[in-house]
Parts: C-alpha cells; structure tokens; sequence
C-alpha cells in the first residue's frame, strides 16, 4: 500500500478492486527483511508500549458513561467522518476504541479487558497477537475489525472453519448493529449471488479457502477490472462483470498459525471435475496392477512422506504386466508415477483416518482441525484411486484453472493483522514469508492449570486400558473429562471400550460435525465424558458447569501427537481457561506415527504397565524430539512450495507477454 494512503478502500485512488502486487525489493530492503527475519525468531515483542495507549482510552472511556443511545449514535456518526479523513491516527484509534468498548457494555453486557483491547490495537497496526486460549478472543476480533470498518475499510475476518464462522457472526452482529456497522458471512453451502452479498458488508466472517477461492474466481472468471472507471465502461459496453469480492483490503485472520503455517502446505487449487471413462478404466487397472505387487520385493513404502517407490524387480514386473493394457501404459515415467500413486492409496492412505466414506464419496478429513474439508481433492489421480478402493462413485480429474498459496495470497491485502494461541515457535516463519512481527498479550488472570507427568505406553492396548481407568476414577468424583484423540478411529476404538466399561459418554468427530456446538456446550457440565478429534481443539470454549469449579475443573486426558508443538498447546488450551481451575496429562503409546519413524520398537520394552514416566526430562524429549524434526521438514515442504508457486506464476506472466 501507498505510504499516502490513510484508509485502503476501493475508491478513484486505489480502484474498484484494490491489492498490493509485490514488487522486487531492493539490496537493503532484502537485506533488512532478512536481519528483522532472525530477530522475530530469537523472540518476540512484548505488549508494554501499548500501556499509555491503554490509559488514554480508559480516559476517553470515562467521558461517554452518562451518554444516551442517541448521543452515542452522534458519536458514532462523528468518529466515522474524522476517520475517513484523517486515517486511523492514534488519538482515532483511542477514541474508537473507547466508544466501541462503551457499546459492548451497553449492547452485549460485557466489558471487555485490557488484554483484549491491547491485543485489538496490536492487530491495528499490523501484527500478531499471541493471546493465551480462553483469553476471549472472539470479542477482540471484534473490536479490532469494528474500528478498522467504522474507518470505511472492507475487513475480512477469517477463522478456521464454517461453524466459527457463523457461530462468531452471529454473536458480534449486536454489537456491530449499535455501530451502525452491517456483518456478512460466507460458507462453503453458499452460492455466488449469497457470497457477493456477504463481501458487501462492512465486515465478513469467512475461512481462508472460501476466501481464496472466490479471489480465484474473480481471476479467471473474466479477470478483475484495473478501477472503477474499467468496471463502468465494461457494464456499458454489455460485458457480465460481477466481482465476488470488492478486494483485498484488509483482513483479520484468527487462529493464524493454523492458517499461515498449518494449512499453507498445499496450493489452493481452483479447478473442474471432468470423469473421463477411459481414465477411469486406467486406474481401475493401475489398482489390479499395484495388488499383483509384494512389498519389499517390488516395491518399498514411504510412511513419513505417505509415498511408494518400485524397485528394479518391480519396474520390470510392471513392465512385462502393462504390455497388453493399451497405449497410456507405454509411457515409462508415468506408468510408474500411477502404480505408485495406487500402492500409497493402498497401503497408506487409511479409511476413518484420512478419509470418510459418506454418501458414496471419499472425503478428505484435515489432520489439522479433525473436520471434514468438503470439495477438496487430492491430486495427481491418487483421489480417484482411493474411490476405486473403497467402491465409491469415481468423481472425475480435476483440470486446474487457477491456483496460489496463502504464502502469495496474503501479502496481497493492504493492511493484514491476526491473533492465535500458539503463535511463537513459528514467528521467524511468519515475519520472512508475511512480514507479520508477533507481540506476546499477558494473561487477563494467572493460569491454575496443574499439568501431571506425561507418559508413553508400549502399545494401543495398555494405554486405552489406562486412560479408561483414568477416566472411571474422574467420574468417580463428578469432575468433567475431555480426552484428545488423533483421528476418527481413534476415538471411536476408545468408545467402544467406554460402552464396555458402562460409562456413558459423547464422541465428537468428523461423523458428528454437524453436532459440535451441542457437545462443546456440555462438554464442562458434572459427570461428562466427551472424546473428541482435534474438533475440540480450537476456537472452541467449554464453560464449566454449577459445581465443577470446587471439584479442580475439567480434567483433559491428551492422546493426541501431532506434528506440531502448537497443535498440542491448543488442546491443552482447552481447561483451565481465564482463571479457571483444570487439569491436563499426556498419555500416548509408542505406536504413534511419529514415534514409529523414528525410534527402534525395542524402545517400548522401558514402558511398564502404567507405562514410562521418569526421568520427565526424557519422557518429554521422545515426545518433542519427532515434532522439532517434522516441523522442520513441513517449513522445507512450505519453502519448496512457496518458490514453485513463484516460479509458475513468472512463467503464466511471460506466457501472456
């Protein structure tokens, strides 16, 4: 964006569809880049500059208590037209923030914190709060994107899935309403006309990939107009040129870490199913090809990278096999690349842990969120060598219109702030690839988390035997128990074990999507049991219920390992929340995915029944040892990526020149 630009919006200086195109930095510009790179990895800012901006607003706040609702509408009338003027300048942020702040009293009955409010300001200026889970992050979102809409800016808040989407939609139109400030949504359920309604608001929830997608729509779709005055001569010259979207202005991004880093190692890929029998036929016969096949004969197995390589002995086995099957199995290169691609559908792909089957379809389930991710594919045939599998109705190839990562994608706003959780072990990634520098937010209140010795059990069996003896001496009490699992299967094997053990529970996962709020509700009430996949794990809060406050609190039983350090904190994010009491301990077995790759078998021997749990030290390095290393690999993957995507686009451009 222009330095001289207050507001970015679309208007006759920065068009009807306003963007920020990246421009080739100079030497020192790189050269800064890199050295502000290094210093956000060692460490992150503090929020203690934003103390004296906090006491003014609490100042101003002061002033608009004997206000009426009329004077305040005057207010707020005043404060927009100083905005669109001047910018968002410190002493307008202060007094939008005050005003907004006396409105969430009024209308919502709630006042927000300082924590919340620093955090707000933090997202103003461009950066990213880390602010602790439990710590009210829904109200902060709104705060900060209501000062930037009363600005006149198009704010785009993005969160992680379709039903925080309308869940926080919903909750902030009060608020919004007060400002005289109108609130759209867009899910994925939506047509084109309902999302262009959702993006003419002043403030839209969305996710990242519906967001992205209609970005990709407006590019191939007839391309964008260059301004206002282009969109005006198209329309008279006859041209159906409707945008989805009126830019990319300014966005909000919630959960950031999981969209910036988490979610960011696939390109977002817009593109259309065609079923052609013919290919349908060829992978029927690759999947016949690939059963013909012995393991460690033919061919070898990938599990880190979910890949199949053939041997020498397999190659010519496939060749002599292929000989009499048709013209597409001549080519030497992709014969193979296709075998490979049906052995890891095969073997490595597992139904209930990658993938659903419902209503005939394979759907693909996030390892990050544990949710269902409709309309996403895999690519390269392996999607439609999985439906062979599991006899499903073939869905077609999909033919690539348009693509970007959200590496390339984000930059692309204007003004670009977030929040998270857990956002510091990857802030050097977040400032060299978005530029975003992270600011640490204390604690509204000191955290009464107790947190028990970790432990690894030898196998599945004895640590589902022991997390059921866990959970039968919670109940015993009444204490409310929640118990993170890894996938579908998972929580489904530990609730047939329950039902065993006659202690009724609630399963939520990617089967019971469409229930969460009901589960999540209840989830701190006495006696309950919910087992639960990553779906609990963010954006998610669980109110205690009457009496579990005096019994220690919720009580979280972590079976999950994931792949990341984060994806853990925000789990343990679940109890113990805005000074709440709670407990949390880890229970896994070595027969997780990331133990297996790494450690020998005859490791599990040192865990007893009640499994290993001393020296802590060395329980807790075999547990972080797997994630340092595959977070490790995942930053190469994202790195790798980001330069092809760049490489594709330079090539697009000279294409079209």
């Amino acid at each position: 964006m222009a330095s001289g630009i207050k507001n970015p919006a679309p208007g006759i200086l920065l068009g009807s569809y306003p963007e920020k195109f990246a421009e080739s930095p100079t030497f020192f510009a790189a050269l800064k880049r890199k050295l502000l790179t290094l210093y956000a990895a060692v460490g992150w800012q503090n929020a203690n500059s934003y103390a004296p901006l906090l006491k003014k607003i609490a100042q101003h706040e002061a002033t608009l208590a004997n206000l009426t609702p009329s004077q305040m509408a005057e207010k707020v009338l005043a404060l927009r037209q100083q905005l669109s003027v001047h910018g968002m300048t410190n002493s307008l942020k202060i007094e939008a923030l005050a005003l907004v702040k006396r409105t969430c009293q009024r209308v919502l009955g709630v006042t927000p914190y300082d924590t919340q409010v620093t955090a707000a300001l933090i997202m103003l200026d461009g950066k990213l709060a880390e602010m602790a889970t439990g710590e009210g992050k829904t109200l902060t979102a709104g705060l900060c994107v209501a000062v930037a809409a009363l600005a006149g800016i198009p704010v785009h808040l993005i969160t992680s899935n379709d039903y925080l989407v309308t869940r926080d939609a919903e909750k902030s139109r009060p608020l919004f309403a007060a400002l005289g400030l109108s609130v759209g949504r867009v899910t994925q359920a939506m047509d084109m006309n309902e999302r262009r309604a959702g993006y003419a608001c002043d403030i839209t929830y969305c996710t990242a990939k519906e967001l992205v997608f209609d970005y990709l729509r407006d590019l191939a779709v007839g391309g964008r107009p260059r301004s206002g005055y282009h969109a005006r001569v198209a329309k008279l010259v006859g041209e159906a040129y409707q945008p989805v979207l009126r830019g990319l202005c300014m966005a909000i991004i919630d959960e950031a870490d999981s969209i910036l880093i988490d979610e960011a190692r696939v390109p977002l890929i817009l593109s259309q199913s065609v079923v052609d029998p013919k290919q349908v036929d060829y992978y029927g016969q690759a999947q016949q090809l690939a059963e013909q096949l012995e393991i460690g004969k033919d061919y070898h197995l990938n599990r880190h990278g979910m890949s199949a390589s053939l041997t020498d002995i397999g190659r010519e086995k496939l060749e002599e096999k292929a000989k009499n099957l048709g013209a597409l199995w001549r080519n030497r290169m992709h014969r193979e690349e296709t075998i490979c691609q049906a052995l890891a559908a095969q073997h490595l792909f597992l139904r209930d842990r990658h993938y659903l089957v419902r209503d005939d379809q394979v759907h693909i389930i996030d390892e990050i969120t544990g949710r269902l991710s409709p309309g996403r594919v895999w690519s390269r045939g392996l999607h439609q060598l999985i439906e062979i599998k599991e006899q499903c109705k073939p869905s077609g190839e999909m033919l690539t219109a348009a693509q970007i990562t959200f590496q390339r994608f984000f930059p692309r706003y204007l003004k670009l702030g977030g929040m998270s959780g857990t956002i510091k072990e990857s802030a050097g990634e977040l400032f060299g690839v978005f530029g975003l520098m992270v600011v640490k937010v204390p604690l509204h209140q000191p955290s009464k988390r107790v947190v028990y010795p970790s432990r690894i059990f030898r196998n599945k069996a004895t640590q589902w035997k022991v997390v059921v003896e866990r959970i039968r001496h919670m109940r015993q009490t009444g204490r409310p128990v929640l118990i993170g699992t890894d996938s579908v299967s998972d929580s489904e094997a530990l609730s047939e074990m329950l039902h065993k053990a006659n202690l009724a529970h609630e399963v939520l996962n990617a089967r019971q999507d469409q229930h969460e709020a009901a589960v999540v509700a209840k989830a701190g009430e006495l006696n309950q049991i919910t087992v639960s996949t990553n779906m609990a794990g963010r954006g998610t809060d669980i109110p205690l219920g009457e009496g579990v406050e005096a019994l220690g609190g919720l009580h979280l039983i972590i079976c999950q390992h994931n792949t990341s350090r984060r994806i853990d904190r925000q789990l343990l994010g679940r109890c113990a929340r805005q000074g709440d009491p709670g407990s949390a301990e880890t229970l896994i077995s070595f027969e997780k995915p990331l133990l297996t790759k790494l450690y020998p078998k005859w490791l599990s021997m040192f865990a007893g029944e009640q499994g290993l749990s001393q020296p802590q030290w060395l329980v807790r390095l075999l547990v972080l040892l797997p994630q340092w290393l595959e977070e490790a690999h995942q930053r190469a993957q994202r790195k790798e990526m980001l330069e092809q995507d760049a490489r594709l686009e330079r090539e697009s451009l000279t294409a079209g020149d």
